[in-house]
């Protein structure tokens, strides 16, 4: 089967019939760590990022995830890409390292320039691969400076909270993926298989916008939680580790920038726009609060 993508780009699929349309989850596990892994041997820093380094770091709470409605649906595709972070001043080595593996790089858009990013077809048309370059722009701008190091092979579990709590447009999937993410991990002072809740006070003390969606959805999720069938121990551990995040976060003494922000508040902007009701659905905490209400 052969397809063209927004770009005129001629790309074929070769799929195995078992699969029925339907690439395994097994897929991307195995490619994404096999590339990190590859990657390294040439002495090149890429981890992954997104659905599924969340899923490598919360197999420990699976029976959780389906019991919210976020894992075993059946019928469905889990992921429909892999994506990776990596340092700038490799990125000519990293484009070479994919067009050796077969990847076929998609012609640069717009978008991906102003996202500084780099988007491959798999080479069996299986997937697509986004590769970042050093920061996450989204909403609020996620610096991996010196950071890609503190885990492997994935980017470590508190940028990727942060990665979630980013989103000021938020979605129910990604409240649910942040109730897993809270539920397999501690929360601490640490990088390894913790919440880094004293990372998240100090990068956030800097910047009120960011302070100011990251709290905006914690809070959200503790609110919401029960409406997505977040119950009993589940709750109070997940509702408890929000609570020690906020602690570290309002303890943090905030910097003059972040206090002259403060006092204009939402009136202004604080964040940078990623995308719109016409282009991915109404979300958002408060859009999330009423349609939990309409479903009591």
């Amino acid at each position: 089967m052969v397809w063209l993508d927004k770009r005129g780009q001629h790309i074929t699929i070769e799929m195995p019939e078992e699969w029925n349309g339907i690439v395994p989850s097994e897929v991307f596990f195995e490619e994404g760590k096999r590339l990190v892994d590859l990657a390294d041997k040439n002495k090149l820093t890429i981890r992954l990022l997104g659905g599924v380094a969340i899923r490598l770091h919360t197999k420990n709470v699976e029976d959780f995830s389906k019991k919210i409605g976020r894992l075993g649906i059946e019928g469905g595709q889990e992921f429909t890409d892999l994506d990776f972070m990596a340092y700038k001043n490799q990125r000519d080595k990293i484009k070479n390292f994919f067009i050796s593996q077969g990847y076929i790089k998609r012609v640069t858009t717009i978008s991906s320039a102003v996202s500084e990013r780099q988007i491959y077809y798999h080479p069996k048309g299986w997937f697509h691969v986004d590769v970042f370059y050093e920061k996450l722009k989204m909403n609020h701008d996620i610096d991996f400076k010196n950071r890609l190091e503190l885990d492997y092979p994935t980017i470590t579990v508190t940028d990727m909270l942060l990665e979630k709590m980013q989103i000021v447009k938020i979605a129910e999937k990604d409240i649910k993926d942040t109730c897993v993410l809270i539920r397999a991990h501690e929360v601490g002072e640490k990088e390894e298989e913790c919440i880094n809740a004293k990372y998240i006070a100090q990068l956030l003390s800097n910047d009120w916008g960011f302070w100011y969606t990251v709290t905006t959805n914690l809070q959200g999720v503790k609110e919401l939680a029960p409406g997505y069938g977040v119950k009993d121990a589940d709750l109070n551990d997940i509702t408890s580790k929000i609570d020690r995040m906020m602690e570290y976060i309002n303890a943090e003494k905030k910097s003059v920038g972040w206090k002259s922000r403060s006092v204009i508040g939402s009136k202004k902007a604080w964040y940078r726009p990623v995308e719109t009701s016409e282009t991915v659905g109404d979300f958002g905490i408060d859009t999330l609060r009423k349609q939990v209400k309409e479903k009591k």
